[in-house]
């Protein structure tokens, strides 16, 4: 009896879980009629690049039909990090990148920026205190632009700060032979890209890229105020706002923190990150967009207290991509593709919590890369809405069925110890009739 008292009382302190499926379209238990029936949805996401730039880091929102630009909203914030992962800083876009209006007009003297190599590049740095690099290819368009006022900026550079070569404009040729192996060592996959080297810097550090105006008199100004940091006329730091106007036009980071919620239409579709950019030509063969999906959701924020309420199986579907890696493989171009088919579940909680019922959209996901060395490296996020509602039902025994049944129990006991009792009496009774009659022996 105590036994089954005990079992009963934590049947009745167990929270019970009833779940049914319905379509969308007919379901009563959402929380709104179908005159005012969401037409859109929330996508929340947070992903970090480690080898993506921040300044070349694009989102597009699609849907099922092509559409780009999709988002009917969109809130996105980029944050750079650092080769560790941490953070230095939000990202500013800039206003439109300026470039020199006539750059094929321009005469460049015979004072040339020097020519660098793999084999030549380190004993030239430490010869001297500070090299700006300019990493190009002949074939790309941007750098094509970027020749002359390089030399050109160089020429006034050296002009004045004559016979100062603590500080010394360079290039590298991407394409020869004897320079690939320091391009690649740098991960250079964005052409131009100028970046500083210090003789005091650490083996395994990441240098600064400028990404000011590629202009003769910007690039000067900014060489200008390294040559000052030179003389400790400013204070030392890899971030420049030469002109401060907010737009850095040096910083040191490597790799991009992605976050941002978009509105979409409640139909297939998906997100695209890439690299893209207005002055840049990119080596897709180097371009690695390894990533970490930080949080990854799809509708209204959950509020603490609903995700501490919700069972465990749809706490984990709300963010089944939260906190998984996926890298790519150095050299090859590779696409990572992430399927997700999205369930809405409604959950109602115990009335006795006076907490309203927690919505929320879970969702499996498969995920699989794509390795062609003919396609863009990018990260897709394909998504598809099921038409269907998972109504979970939250509860505990009623307190009637708990007395009912305590009561049951006691007495089925003691009638099972009545009848036991009478049994035990009446064979107790033939026995000494037997015994009177000596019938016993």
């Amino acid at each position: 009896m105590i036994v089954l008292v005990f079992s009963q009382i934590q049947d009745y302190r167990t929270m019970k879980t009833d779940s049914n499926v319905v379509l969308d379209h007919y379901s009563t238990q959402t929380g709104a009629s179908q005159s005012d029936a969401e037409e859109t949805m929330q996508i929340n996401f947070n992903i970090s690049f480690p080898h993506l730039s921040c300044e070349y880091a694009s989102v597009d929102a699609t849907n099922f039909m092509g559409t780009h630009d999709a988002g009917l909203a969109a809130r996105v914030s980029k944050v750079h990090l650092d080769k560790l992962g941490r953070q230095l800083g939000p990202h500013k876009e800039r206003k439109k990148l300026k470039h020199e209006t006539n750059s094929s007009a321009i005469e460049v003297g015979e004072n040339k920026s020097v020519l660098l190599t793999t084999t030549t590049f380190e004993k030239a740095r430490l010869d001297h205190e500070i090299m700006v690099v300019n990493f190009f290819t002949p074939w790309c368009h941007w750098c094509q632009k970027l020749e002359p006022v390089w030399e050109k900026a160089n020429e006034e550079f050296l002009k004045k700060h004559a016979g100062d070569r603590r500080l010394i404009l360079a290039k590298v040729d991407c394409t020869a032979g004897d320079s690939d192996e320091l391009c690649t060592k740098n991960r250079i996959d964005a052409f131009p890209t100028i970046m500083v080297f210090r003789r005091d810097d650490l083996k395994d550090v990441h240098h600064e890229r400028y990404h000011g105006a590629r202009t003769v008199e910007a690039i000067t100004a900014w060489a200008d105020v390294l040559m000052k940091q030179l003389k400790r006329e400013v204070p030392k730091s890899r971030v420049v706002d030469e002109n401060k106007d907010g737009e850095k036009e040096s910083h040191n980071g490597v790799g991009c923190m992605i976050a941002g919620m978009l509105h979409v239409q409640r139909a297939p579709g998906g997100i695209v990150i890439q690299a893209q950019s207005e002055g840049h030509e990119f080596n897709w063969a180097t371009m690695d967009v390894s990533h970490t999906v930080n949080h990854l959701s799809f509708g209204p924020f959950l509020s603490e207290t609903a995700w501490s309420v919700m069972p465990p199986d749809v706490a984990q579907a709300v963010g089944s991509l939260d906190d998984k890696s996926f890298t790519s493989e150095r050299h090859i171009p590779t696409t990572h593709e992430h399927l997700i088919k999205i369930v809405k579940n409604v959950v109602e909680l115990p009335s006795s919590w006076s907490i309203p019922s927690v919505h929320a959209h879970g969702y499996v996901v498969h995920s699989n890369n794509v390795q062609r060395f003919a396609e863009v490296p990018t990260v897709r996020i394909n998504y598809d809405i099921l038409p269907i509602i998972v109504h979970v039902k939250m509860s505990y025994k009623s307190s009637y069925h708990f007395v009912t049944q305590l009561c049951a129990i006691v007495g089925g006991v003691f009638t099972v110890a009545g009848i036991i009792a009478a049994s035990v009496e009446t064979g107790l009774a033939s026995l000494k009739q037997k015994e009177s009659l000596g019938k016993l022996g």
